[in-house]
C-alpha cells in the first residue's frame, strides 16, 4: 500500500491554494477552510478523504480488468499525466480533447485504424517507391493523427472512468462521460463545479507541484492494484491446473 499523504505534504505542494475568492464556485464551500488575502485555502483534512474514497474506487476499477483514461490538457500538468499513464499503461489525452471521442467512439476507431494502417504501410518497402510528395503527405497525416490519438492507440473499448485534471477546461470530456455513464474523477479547485464530478478531490489544480503529488499518488495506487490483478490471475491459474492435475490422477472405476 501507497504510504498516506499527510497534510503537511499537501501543504508543502501547495495544495491548499484555491483561486481568488472573487472566481470561487458557490457550490465549492463545503471543501473551503478559510480566506487569506483574497484567496481561498481549501480544506486539506478533506482533500485526503476524498483522495482515499477515489483510489479506494478506481482500485476495483483496475482489479476487474477495466481501463482508466487520464485527461489533462494544460501546460503544467501534461507531462506528469502522460508519464504516469504510459507507466500504468492507460489510455491518456493530454493534446487536444476531440469532441465525440467518448460518445462518437466508433468514429474515433475508424481514426485509430486508419493510425494503424498508415503505420504499417510506412514499414512496407512499397512506402520508398511512391512519390515524395505522397510521402510526405502520409508522414504528416500520421503525425498529426499520432498528436491527437497517440494516447488511445490501444484502446478497444470506452474507459471504464476518466481522471481529469481541471474540470473547468476540460469540460467537454466530463459532459461526454455523464451521458455515458462513465464515473468521472478529478482535481477540483475553488473555481469548478464539483456536483458534477463522482470523485472530486478538492486541490489546486494550477500547480504543478500540487498536481504531481496527487498523480503521482493515485498511479501508486493503481499499480498496486495492477499487480493484485496479476496476483489474482496468477492464483486462478494454478488453481485450475491443480484441477485438471487431480482429475487426471484420480483412477478410472473399471464398469463390470
Amino acid at each position: 500500500m501507497a504510504n498516506k499523504l499527510t497534510t503537511e505534504q499537501l501543504m508543502d505542494a501547495g495544495v491548499h491554494f484555491g483561486h481568488l475568492t472573487r472566481k470561487w464556485n458557490p457550490k465549492m464551500a463545503e471543501y473551503i477552510f478559510m480566506e487569506n488575502n483574497g484567496i481561498h485555502i481549501i480544506d486539506l483534512n478533506k482533500t485526503i478523504k476524498c483522495l482515499e474514497e477515489a483510489c479506494f474506487s478506481l482500485k476495483n476499477i483496475v482489479r476487474s480488468g477495466r481501463k482508466i483514461m487520464f485527461v489533462a490538457t494544460k501546460k503544467q500538468a501534461k507531462d506528469i499525466i502522460k508519464e504516469e499513464a504510459v507507466r500504468l499503461n492507460m489510455p491518456f489525452v493530454t493534446e487536444r480533447w476531440l469532441g465525440g471521442m467518448l460518445t462518437n467512439f466508433a468514429t474515433i476507431r475508424k481514426s485509430l485504424k486508419k493510425l494503424a494502417q498508415i503505420d504499417k504501410l510506412m514499414k512496407d518497402e512499397a512506402f520508398n517507391n511512391l512519390a515524395k510528395r505522397e510521402r510526405l503527405m502520409i508522414t504528416r497525416e500520421k503525425a498529426k493523427l499520432e498528436k491527437l490519438l497517440g494516447g488511445i492507440t490501444d484502446l478497444n473499448r470506452l474507459p471504464a472512468a476518466l481522471f481529469v485534471i481541471d474540470v473547468k477546461r476540460e469540460h467537454i470530456a466530463v459532459s461526454e462521460a455523464q451521458k455515458l455513464n462513465i464515473p468521472v474523477f478529478a482535481m477540483v479547485d475553488t473555481n469548478s463545479d464539483p456536483s458534477d464530478i463522482d470523485f472530486p478531490i478538492p486541490a489546486n489544480d494550477d500547480a504543478f507541484k500540487s498536481i504531481s503529488i496527487l498523480t503521482t499518488y493515485i498511479g501508486k495506487e493503481i499499480e498496486e492494484a495492477l499487480m493484485e490483478r496479476k496476483k489474482d490471475k496468477e492464483e486462478a491459474g494454478h488453481k485450475k491446473d491443480e484441477e485438471e492435475k487431480r482429475k487426471v490422477d484420480e483412477p478410472v472405476e473399471e464398469t463390470k
